[in-house]
């Protein structure tokens, strides 16, 4: 609670189920001690998590590449933003590891490795309007983040002109995230009716779970000029059979310029009829109002948008399909 604001609900996240942190526990300790159970504290020097201690300057790519989605490419640019945002410090604003006690290197070391999802929050913090619940700090394994409403899932049957507004509002997050003005990407690999909530008040989509993000630094892939740097990317479409399929290489999303993942993602597990969940389908946009089944257009664009027949016509699609829907819900409003 805050004076002037009075209380707010907030949620509170463990990093990890019992088991993870179990299996955690138990992998620090086979490290630094060759035993299954030790004092972590005691055992967390002598694991790679300390090997950055000392008078180190930088969190490099070297150190921590792979260590988890969002560091799968790293680049130092990225590194040097989580260090500075980094919350759980006195010194916050700094991306000089050195200026950090070796308990809070570790720490963000360790958050980094097991569940980054804390500091893809802070790094790309709602308060600068990036699309994710907002942090507001952590105790051990615990984080905890402001609560944002019910979760998408809720409005599956909601009236069709909410249902309208959700879906744009998805399509700009999976555009925001594809291109800023920071040249980061930021590939959303898990999604699902549940990944998302619905703020009561304004309406707002939020992501409210960011454990699987991939980072990908344009301005480095562009310097680096890897190989077909420069082909327009397309992701394949997943027919299969559990919910909430994806398909894609992590590789690929790490080394292309012009990619279009995440319209891919929203498209094929939230908003057309490939989309299933909870033994539902049709997705969030099902059953139309007559007059636009008759037109076709909305099916069409969702189609070609979740598993394309031409080439390039997803990112076509999902640029008419967010112009079709804005206009849908002006035409509602």
């Amino acid at each position: 609670g805050e004076p002037r604001e009075g209380s707010r609900r907030v949620v509170l996240k463990r990093l990890g189920s019992a088991q993870e942190l179990a299996d955690i526990d138990t992998k620090i300790c086979r490290r630094a001690t060759g035993r299954g159970r030790c004092d972590l504290l005691q055992a967390l020097p002598a694991t790679e998590f300390a090997s950055l201690n000392g008078d180190v300057r930088l969190l490099t790519p070297g150190a921590v590449e792979g260590w988890s989605d969002l560091v799968h490419c790293p680049s130092q640019r990225l590194l040097d933003r989580l260090v500075r945002r980094y919350a759980e410090t006195k010194d916050s604003g700094s991306f000089l590891l050195r200026n950090l006690k070796d308990s809070e290197r570790m720490q963000l070391l360790i958050t980094l490795a097991f569940n980054p999802e804390p500091l893809v929050l802070q790094s790309f913090p709602s308060d600068e309007g990036w699309p994710f619940a907002k942090y507001l700090g952590a105790c051990g394994r615990m984080v905890a983040v402001n609560y944002v409403g019910e979760e998408l899932w809720s409005y599956f049957n909601a009236p069709w002109e909410k249902r309208v507004d959700l879906a744009w509002q998805l399509m700009e997050i999976a555009e925001q995230l594809t291109n800023n003005d920071f040249e980061f990407a930021l590939y959303l690999l898990d999604v699902s009716f549940d990944n998302f909530a619905v703020g009561p008040r304004d309406g707002k989509v939020i992501i409210v779970d960011a454990e699987n993000v991939l980072v990908a630094d344009k301005r480095l892939i562009r310097q680096n000029k890897p190989e077909n740097w420069d082909v327009w990317y397309e992701s394949k479409f997943d027919d299969c059979d559990k919910e909430a399929c994806l398909s894609f290489s992590k590789e690929i999303l790490c080394a292309r310029v012009t990619v279009d993942h995440n319209y891919y993602a929203v498209c094929q597990n939230l908003l057309s009829r490939h989309a299933t969940w909870r033994g539902t389908s049709g997705g969030l946009l099902h059953d139309p109002p007559a007059e636009i089944a008759k037109e076709g257009r909305l099916e069409a664009l969702l189609d070609e948008c979740a598993n394309p027949k031409k080439r390039y016509g997803r990112f076509q699609a999902a640029k008419e399909l967010r112009e079709y829907l804005a206009q849908l819900s002006n035409n509602v409003r």
